[in-house]
């Protein structure tokens, strides 16, 4: 019996790439690197490689219940849960451990977000298989994946960890986002990782972490074991998962822990967070353009990225580093330099056209 599940987070928004990504359609139903698949379902793809398709948990939005059903067919649509309100990573990671739980008493579960782009899909199912068989040996582990940082970023929280010859490392603290010199800092101290919200553990471990940290948040859901998993587990949601506290599973349980370990990992890794961190991901042409979808014509133009629906023609001249994204009624031509401006600009287009492009 494969006693490995998974819980896909799809509930975001993903406003910082608006245009493409509306509160009606958010990033992670979106093919954005042009490959074919969505990032839902390239994240769905890449757990089923360890963990049977049936076996694999989507915390969405009620809104987009459909959207999920619609791109992964091939799941058990009663393992579709539809958060009746944003509460953050606690609530949601600890209803999905208990109903688990319920299934399978005996089970380990991987956590992780719907919009990440992780390459070399081999490396990722060695270090996941590592991670899943330490939380086998240690039943009270609370593992996480880190990244090595390529850059002394300021967009993560870090993971600090005990510098030690061992494969897994034992944490020894989370740091919140640093300004520039301390992500520098932490860079040449050689032992912290990037946060990227990827968790492995043993369902009663961490079960056992939500009742000893956060009694009344474990309490709550504890309520509603009986319905969990049945046709009555909808309506107790919508009645009880509002009453959650808004806190992230950082907060919760791992901060609180003195058995929390992290494996740096050794897979490609991007969050996709930005317009500016999809363009360092997607190939280049000769311009160190980057293009999705669309029949660029280029003169003196470097280092932009375009996207446009497929086949687009579009002829740009003159533009470096720039960020063109036709989408639907809306086309955006910004710097790179202003995508941190991406929701000020989003909301000041809504206050002049109306709200049906947001």
């Amino acid at each position: 019996m494969n006693n490995k599940y998974a819980v896909i987070m799809a509930g975001g928004v993903g406003s910082r790439f608006w245009p493409v990504s509306k509160q009606t359609f958010p990033k992670q139903f979106h093919d954005m690197l042009g490959m074919g698949k969505s990032l839902l379902q390239m994240t769905f793809d890449r757990l089923k490689q360890q963990i049977p398709s049936q076996q694999i948990l989507v915390l969405t939005n009620e809104d987009y219940v459909d959207l999920v059903k619609e791109q992964l067919p091939e799941m058990n649509f009663s393992n579709i849960v539809a958060e009746p309100a944003m509460r953050n990573t606690a609530p949601c990671i600890l209803l999905a451990a208990l109903k688990i739980q319920k299934m399978n008493p005996d089970a380990s579960m991987i956590v992780a977000p719907s919009d990440h782009y992780i390459a070399q899909q081999d490396i990722f199912n060695e270090d996941l298989a590592t991670a899943f068989q330490f939380c086998k040996d240690n039943p009270k582990a609370l593992m996480t994946l880190g990244i090595q940082p390529t850059s002394p970023n300021t967009g993560y929280g870090y993971i600090e960890y005990n510098k030690e010859e061992n494969q897994i490392k034992k944490v020894s603290q989370f740091r919140e986002k640093p300004n520039l010199e301390t992500a520098q800092e932490f860079i040449a101290a050689g032992n912290f990782l990037w946060n990227a919200g990827i968790f492995i553990w043993n369902v009663d471990g961490v079960v056992s972490a939500f009742a000893k940290a956060q009694p009344q948040l474990f309490t709550l859901f504890e309520n509603g074991l009986s319905v969990f998993n049945s046709a009555q587990e909808t309506k107790w949601l919508s009645e009880n998962y509002p009453k959650a506290e808004n806190i992230s599973v950082d907060y919760a349980i791992m901060e609180k822990s003195d058995a929390v370990y992290v494996l740096p990992a050794r897979f490609s890794w991007n969050d996709l967070g930005t317009w500016g961190s999809l363009y360092d991901k997607l190939d280049k042409n000769e311009d160190a353009n980057a293009i999705i979808n669309a029949s660029v014509t280029s003169i003196n133009s470097n280092g932009n990225m375009v996207r446009t629906a497929a086949g687009k023609k579009v002829i740009i001249q003159g533009m470096e580093d720039y960020i063109v994204i036709d989408q639907d009624d809306v086309l955006m031509i910004i710097p790179k330099t202003a995508e941190q401006e991406i929701k000020e600009i989003r909301n000041i287009a809504m206050d002049k056209y109306g709200k049906e492009i947001g």
